[in-house]
């Protein structure tokens, strides 16, 4: 089995909680038992299900089992896979307890900290009026209590500084030492099937913390960069973490990735990264209306995940659907079902512009976001054109 990276290789800044001896070897096992899981476990169901499964299936259906519906019927007795399903399940509560007993111990500390990054800058604009979306706001989303938008006093950044410190041992360290993989897998993809392209305005949709916007900002230095986010708590530590590692120049704004404010044909690149599985999907057609409307002729959207459900068989569907049953990704299994590209036609993107790809991560990590899966990203996108929708067009890979 080979050993995930040890939390204290993660990338430092001074945003970072400190942790005390115990509170390393906590995430440290968190880290380790992940990779147990992924490693040691998860074939052990695959072995259990081709083995014993199936059969045992088809003999009393006639049939193997034809959907991810059906597996996860036939496999939830099954002794493998329940316990893969109870570590990875204890894996994450136990790295939002450790998580939350650092941040809350140090919660007024980490406050002071970033309001005194933040200070006087003017990239840094927060909303109180705006509204929360619920799907944002009521979701404790991977099992953290709040979410992304949750506030324990004035000037909150609890949760963010949990959600930076705690990536690293949840995912081993694969993500880099600055949690920053699919930034940077972007910045490849961009520079592999576009070397000359040279963006003026960025806009990062859904930024959170800010892991995947700093890439950009170190790829297209001549580049104004917008990082957008509903959750005031992300922005206040992202903003704060950025100016730590020495970034003072992108703006961080508090608004609806849905209705920005930002100028209509007026940027060159608009993105998510990991986003969409946390997005209600009564919201996703809005966010590519809303970045078909930003771009100008020539721009490009882009966003990253892990790859759709189509074109996996049924077991691998059921093992990668696991998140959207047990880890509080309510949004998870609809997003992977979704043709991505029909909702960019929808948007008004012009067929013969739209593609998907797989990413690349060569370069950038190797992230395994879904533990024990092959780690790979999936990107969907669509350039602009000036004259919005043409007759005809397929979809390119």
């Amino acid at each position: 089995m080979s050993l995930p990276k040890p939390w204290h290789e993660i990338g430092q800044h001074q945003m970072l909680p400190q942790l005390t001896h115990d509170e390393l070897v906590r995430f440290d096992m968190v880290g380790q038992l992940n990779t147990f899981a992924a490693q040691r476990l998860a074939p052990r169901v695959r072995t259990a299900y081709e083995t014993r499964v199936v059969n045992a299936w088809r003999m009393r259906h006639g049939h193997a089992p034809k959907d991810r519906h059906e597996v996860a019927d036939a496999m939830a007795p099954d002794a493998d896979y329940r316990s893969w399903s109870l570590v990875r399940r204890n894996t994450m509560e136990m790295r939002q307890h450790a998580g939350r007993r650092v941040m809350l111990r140090q919660a007024r500390e980490l406050r002071d900290r970033a309001a005194a990054f933040n200070a006087g800058a003017n990239t840094l604009q927060l909303d109180e009026s705006l509204p929360v979306p619920r799907y944002v706001s009521a979701v404790d989303t991977h099992l953290m209590p709040g979410g992304y938008a949750a506030e324990h006093l004035q000037g909150d950044v609890v949760n963010p500084a949990n959600y930076d410190a705690g990536l690293f041992a949840t995912v081993g360290g694969s993500a880099g030492p600055w949690n920053d993989a699919a930034g940077r897998a972007l910045v490849n993809w961009l520079r592999e099937q576009h070397p000359d392209f040279r963006p003026r305005r960025i806009v990062d949709l859904g930024c959170g913390v800010g892991h995947n916007t700093l890439p950009l900002r170190a790829a297209y230095p001549q580049a104004e960069i917008i990082a957008i986010d509903v959750a005031a708590p992300m922005l206040r530590y992202g903003h704060a973490r950025a100016r730590a590692l020495g970034v003072d120049d992108v703006l961080f704004r508090q608004e609806d990735a849905t209705h920005t404010s930002i100028a209509s044909g007026s940027c060159d690149l608009v993105y998510t990264t990991m986003v969409l599985h946390e997005t209600s999907h009564d919201v996703l057609p809005k966010i590519m209306v809303e970045a078909q409307r930003l771009l100008r002729a020539g721009g490009l959207t882009i966003h990253l995940e892990q790859p759709p459900y189509r074109g996996f068989e049924p077991f691998e569907q059921f093992m990668r659907d696991w998140d959207g049953r047990y880890n509080n990704e309510p949004f998870w299994s609809a997003m992977h079902e979704t043709f991505v590209p029909e909702l960019l036609e929808r948007a008004g993107f012009a067929p013969q512009r739209i593609f998907e790809s797989r990413c690349s991560a060569a370069g950038a990590g190797s992230a395994q976001e879904d533990f024990g899966r092959a780690p790979s990203w999936y990107a969907v996108g669509a350039w602009q054109t000036a004259d919005g929708f043409a007759a005809t067009g397929e979809h390119g890979s």
